[in-house]
């Protein structure tokens, strides 16, 4: 059964990594072989070829059945879609605040259920994110027309098939959404239609919804602006987006991101405390004995506790896999059978999968999975080991060494570093907030009485100094490694935690010296590797050289605690193992192209910083400025040194121009330009303009890409950096037909595009191209 189930897992992950689903003609073939081969069974036969034979077969009929029911699951899901046509178009809609909202700086954001679209003509899916901007958040406004769970509203929405940024190593926000089922995202229509029409749909899931909102509520009234009554309410009702981003970055400093949400560890505490209670209070009767046995009134009781707290946790995605987890040991329990821990552990896999056969694409499901069977790996040895307090400490410490470890490999695929003082912190946060803290939370929601929640308050507050103490510790970064590093990173956790006394375990260390000890890729001298980054509707790109790193641009601003520089430059380049930036060249004012330089300066040491825009502090960037870094030339074009003296008619006329040649090819990075700038660059520098790759001016847009500028620079690759669906309609159709006889790379079409000058010319690649799937775009 194991290895079965084994197949039909692979069989679903191996369809979430194809670019397109296959036609339906092919796979009602593969599926009906998948039913025969499944039904060839492992007998005894003639000889010991055969039996391999057919389980060989069997096992490639189970893989051939997931891979069908993952198709059939994608189908689903796919057929509820909005339709290209109706992207960006004004609709009216009723229906359902489903879940409850995330208050950001300038809004809302909250998941809608359609119930009925009044726009004729336009068909819309079933459940959609929407954001609602309304500016200052002022008590009118929290008085007024604050939406809450559970409410019917008639809105006037404008949306867009789910999108996201698409970058090497970074997050795949429509694979979240696809995951989740939201397949649209939008906006309300300001000054149009926005009524209540509804107080209280009394369906089951928003009647919770509202509970939940009411609970969360009432934490605030209690502490209000107390600095970590995020954290409670987070761990009470799930509302993550609850936590500052500095508290955030914090846990990830610590390695304890995992506590500060509703984890399976949370949901599989209350679930034990709860089945301990029972089972003391039901073996108190002996009528209630004779009903039912106390181990088995102990399961259920721990198993509708973890189902009420993955309820009121808002029954996220991860809640659900930890609640069918446990499902599949409470069942075990309650049926009395020992399914033994491997098998225990693959049913729930098997269960997770039928259920979500998108948990694949989650970082959590992995950590999740190897976590637990590192638990049940190095503690089943250990059981019948002596008592005592000494023990049991020997015990948790081999514990938290064993899951550092286990773990090890994945932190470094999916996020490139881990935290070298997280032993310590979970040592102590994991018992503190699994068994003090979030229970008191939860006592709170059922007891109301604010003297718990104000000592929950001070419990948080001194993990949070003993977190911000180890803060200062290094965190261990590495350049992702290659997926055989990772592999055997993986073997070689699995010796290094065998039973003490298996021979050579120290061979395990050596395997997971490649993944810790990964070089990151360089160029060759005379060459220079160039990736205009998909950060939206702004500018990043990271030029590297043999032994320098150039950061152009440091991408957009998109809210108050979030940019660019946090949110995409930084994973990228620590993901290739950028420990430095030589130069920031920041090329104007705006926020589009400066937005994430505070991160980037936070995170990373800058030697040298150029720039137009005073208050950065940094030397000016003016035409005639040149370099050379390991046979690459760089030459700073625009704009010119007098320019300074005069005021500029936009922030645009002063972004920093700057070419990047070897002697094989050369790439024009242009930022905002506009029309007079390009006439000035024409009139000083023509003979320096011709380039064989050009970042479009100013993201395509009507004041730029002159008719003279592009045959003066006369391209063969024309790479324009632009948000999708953007609201100034970058790029224009009459700029980009300009460009007719370059071949056109776009971000919010192609993600990030890879620009390699070596000694070939230019080679160019998207990131989109090379990891597609086939949710994307849909």
């Amino acid at each position: 059964m194991r290895s079965r189930i084994i197949a039909f897992s692979l069989g679903i992950g191996a369809l979430q990594m194809q670019p397109a689903l296959p036609d339906w003609p092919p796979l009602v073939v593969l599926l009906a072989a998948a039913g025969l081969l499944w039904l060839v069974r492992q007998r005894p036969t003639a000889g010991r070829v055969q039996s391999v034979g057919c389980l060989a077969l069997s096992l490639a009929g189970c893989a051939l059945l997931g891979f069908a029911w993952a198709v059939l699951r994608a189908e689903q899901r796919l057929d509820d879609r909005l339709e290209a046509a109706w992207e960006s178009r004004d609709v009216q809609i009723v229906g359902v605040v489903a879940a409850l909202p995330h208050v950001f700086e300038r809004g809302e954001r909250f998941e809608f259920t359609v119930e009925r679209v009044d726009t004729p003509g336009a068909r819309l899916p079933r459940r959609i994110m929407l954001s609602w901007y309304r500016g200052s958040l002022d008590d009118e406004w929290r008085d007024g027309l604050k939406i809450r769970p559970a409410e019917r509203w008639r809105f006037t929405v404008r949306l867009k098939r789910p999108h996201g940024n698409a970058n090497p190593y970074g997050f795949d926000y429509e694979a979240w959404l696809f995951e989740r089922g939201l397949r649209a995202t939008g906006y309300v229509r300001p000054q149009a239609i926005a009524e209540r029409l509804d107080d209280l749909v009394p369906a089951p899931a928003y009647l919770i919804e509202r509970l939940r909102d009411h609970f969360r509520q009432s934490f605030y009234e209690v502490l209000g602006d107390s600095p970590y009554t995020g954290i409670l309410v987070a761990l009470a009702v799930g509302d993550q987006q609850s936590i500052p981003g500095d508290q955030w970055r914090l846990f990830r400093q610590t390695g304890v991101t995992h506590l500060m949400s509703i984890s399976g560890l949370h949901v599989t505490m209350v679930a034990a405390l709860f089945a301990s209670l029972a089972g003391w209070i039901w073996r108190r009767s002996e009528r209630a004995m004779l009903f039912l046995p106390a181990p088995k009134a102990a399961v259920a009781a721990g198993w509708l506790a973890a189902l009420a707290y993955s309820l009121l946790a808002g029954f996220a995605v991860p809640t659900q896999r930890t609640l069918y987890m446990l499902s599949v040991v409470a069942l075990a329990l309650w049926s009395g059978r020992n399914f033994g821990v491997s098998r225990s552990l693959l049913l729930a896999l098997l269960l997770v999968l039928l259920i979500d056969p998108w948990a694949v694409l989650s970082p959590g499901f992995w950590l999740s999975f190897t976590a637990v069977g590192v638990l049940f790996f190095v503690g089943t040895p250990q059981i019948g080991a002596a008592r005592g307090w000494r023990a049991m400490l020997a015990s948790w410490g081999s514990t938290q060494w064993a899951v550092t470890i286990g773990t090890l490999p994945l932190l470094l695929l999916l996020f490139q570093q881990f935290s070298l003082v997280s032993p310590l912190a979970n040592a102590v946060a994991i018992p503190l907030v699994s068994l003090l803290v979030a229970p008191i939370a939860l006592i709170f929601v059922a007891i109301p009485w604010p003297p718990l929640l104000h000592l929950d308050h001070w419990l948080v507050s001194g993990l949070m100094a003993f977190l911000e103490w180890l803060a200062v510790w290094p965190i261990w970064e590495q350049p992702a490694p290659p997926d055989l590093a990772t592999l055997l990173a993986v073997v070689g956790v699995i010796w290094l935690l065998l039973p003490r006394g298996f021979p050579a375990r120290w061979l395990g260390l050596c395997m997971l010296l490649p993944a810790l000890s990964w070089p990151a890729a360089r160029p060759a001298p005379d060459e220079a590797w160039v990736d205009v980054l998909d950060v939206g509707q702004g500018l990043a790109v990271v030029v590297r050289t043999a032994r320098h790193t150039l950061l152009y641009d440091t991408g957009p601003l998109y809210s108050a605690e979030s940019d660019a520089g946090q949110r995409i430059i930084v994973p990228y380049l620590r993901a290739h193992g950028v420990r430095a930036i030589d130069t920031l060249l920041v090329t104007h004012r705006d926020k589009d192209h400066s937005g994430g330089t505070m991160a980037i300066e936070e995170t990373l040491p800058v030697a040298r910083r150029l720039s137009s825009v005073p208050e950065l502090q940094p030397e000016r960037c003016f035409a005639g400025q040149e370099w050379l870094w390991d046979g690459v030339h760089f030459a700073v074009l625009h704009p010119a040194a007098g320019d300074y003296e005069r005021d500029a008619a936009k922030t645009n006329n002063m972004s920093c121009v700057l070419r990047i040649a070897i002697a094989a090819g050369s790439i024009l990075l242009t930022s905002d330009i506009e029309a007079r700038d390009e006439q000035a660059l024409l009139a000083r520098a023509r003979p320096q303009l011709k380039s064989d790759v050009l970042l479009v001016p100013h993201h395509g847009s009507g004041t730029s890409s002159t008719p003279d500028f592009v045959a003066a620079v006369s391209a063969r690759e024309a790479v324009i950096p632009v948000g999708y669906l953007n609201r100034f309609q970058h790029p224009r159709a009459d700029v980009v037909e300009r460009y007719a006889t370059s071949r056109v790379w776009r971000t919010d079409r192609d993600g990030a595009v890879r620009i390699r000058l070596g000694a070939e010319g230019p080679a160019l690649s998207s990131h989109r191209s090379e990891y597609r799937r086939y949710w994307h775009g849909q």
